[in-house]
């Protein structure tokens, strides 16, 4: 394969592990905050055992990402060097202050971890905060690396090189508002939906006690009130950033949605395959004016189609459309969960402990980690071919070197023995650490150090 194919599956390898353990990085510690919260509020020993197993959970997840996140940053300058010499130059900002951001999760993990029931209540959530606000600044200041290769500003462009830059109004770019919003809420939606889905998987199980039932009603509760609100801001900011495409991005949203002719009442069409040789999608459910709507607040507005731009600059348009259709598929059926869970709880009680729902809730962890991985092929294939978009292409900033098929094996093997040993190592302890044994535990320390807690 060509450098090019290689560099490509490599960093897309590479992203697709690190996104996923960033991700959880990013929910877990605002989750453990929540946690803290609701001990300090309710005096429930349940929400105090949740952010105790969470935190061995968050400990694991900061070791590895740090080998995924350092992984990125070495492909980034060995697999594209131009790119990388653009970056240095225009938007090194974000780079530079999310060394401080991941200081201070670090600084506050520690002090959370090993201070431990030596420090009080308060301390303890000022802490958790402190690891949350960290790790989501962590994770936007990257995430607005990736708004300014959707929207470049800051700089005047020539012969393929920055003559003039200003690294702030890069870093303010158009996309950095909307984007910022849409990775951080979905992030907290996915990975409450991952808690959502344990906590489910656990009450379909026999033989509980009274306490471990309580424990896993209460976390389902929490979590899914946190996934179904951080649902409803994802779709909040998926809707600015359709908006945001419209205006910045046209053939980004004309490929999301198979849209090859301009066009006035533009539908938006749910399904479907789309068809570049005969230029139409075919099956599907279109719904007349709404993409006109969703893009210009006008039933009547225009949608720049695809023809509209060079067949050159096309994304592969069948897998967008599909993708694009999972990401707003998966994020639909996550709130209506969330909203039937809850009527549930109000009017139907009886509902919340049928085996079946139970069983839907625990897919919807599952497709809450799809639907963020599928968000981001999404994003990084619909601006194909461009990696700075309309300044760069992926195929100017390659690298020229050999050797990349060696790295390629080199770092598969790497990424795979990360996951399986996160895989073992949490089963391991989990299993060696049951939520009856942990509750002892907490429950014993707690009384002594003449706390009030629920028993």
């Amino acid at each position: 394969m060509s450098n090019l194919i290689l560099a490509r599956i490599l960093f897309g390898v590479t992203l697709g592990y690190h996104i996923t353990y960033a991700t959880l990085g990013v929910g877990i510690p605002f989750l453990i905050f929540l946690a803290e919260v609701m001990a300090a509020k309710t005096h429930d020993i349940s929400y105090k055992l949740f952010a105790k197993r969470l935190t061995r959970v968050a400990i694991l997840l900061v070791g590895v990402g740090i080998v995924t996140g350092t992984s990125v940053a070495v492909m980034l300058s060995v697999l594209w060097p131009k790119f990388m010499a653009v970056v240095g130059q225009i938007i090194n900002i974000p780079f530079e202050l999310e060394i401080f951001a991941f200081i201070i999760e670090s600084l506050f993990l520690a002090i959370y971890v090993y201070g431990g029931e030596k420090i009080g209540q308060r301390a303890r959530i000022f802490t958790s905060l402190g690891v949350s606000i960290g790790a989501a600044l962590s994770a936007l200041l990257v995430t607005d690396v990736n708004a300014f290769m959707n929207t470049p500003t800051g700089m005047t462009w020539k012969n393929g090189a920055v003559l003039q830059a200003n690294p702030w109004r890069a870093m303010l770019n158009p996309s950095m508002p909307d984007e910022l919003g849409h990775v951080l809420a979905s992030a907290y939606m996915a990975v409450a939906f991952v808690f959502v889905a344990v906590a489910a998987k656990s009450l379909v199980k026999k033989g509980l006690s009274e306490f471990e039932r309580r424990y896993h009603k209460q976390n389902l509760t929490l979590t899914m009130f946190v996934g179904g609100l951080a649902g409803i801001l994802t779709a909040f900011f998926g809707d600015a950033s359709g908006k945001m495409m419209a205006t910045y991005q046209p053939e980004k949203l004309a490929a999301a949605e198979g849209l090859f002719h301009t066009t006035k009442y533009a539908p938006l069409v749910v399904g479907g395959i789309v068809n570049p040789t005969k230029q139409k999608i075919i099956g599907g459910i279109p719904i007349p004016g709404f993409l006109s709507w969703l893009a210009t607040m006008h039933f009547s507005g225009a949608v720049k189609g695809l023809d509209a731009f060079a067949k050159w600059t096309w994304p592969a348009l069948a897998s967008v459309h599909l993708m694009f259709d999972a990401m707003v598929g998966i994020g639909t059926f996550c709130i209506v969960l969330a909203v039937a869970y809850f009527i549930f709880r109000w009017k139907m009680k009886y509902l919340l402990i049928k085996r079946w729902f139970l069983i839907l809730i625990v897919v919807s962890g599952f497709l809450a980690m799809i639907g963020i991985e599928d968000g981001w092929i999404f994003a990084e294939e619909a601006r194909q071919p461009w990696i700075i978009y309309d300044l760069m292409t992926v195929r100017q900033a390659v690298t020229t070197e050999p050797g990349i098929g060696w790295m390629f094996s080199g770092f598969i093997a790497l990424f795979t023995v990360l996951l399986v040993a996160t895989v073992v190592a949490l089963r391991v302890y989990f299993h060696r650490h049951t939520i009856c044994e942990t509750e002892v535990t907490v429950h014993t320390h707690s009384l002594s150090s003449g706390k009030k807690v629920q028993a």
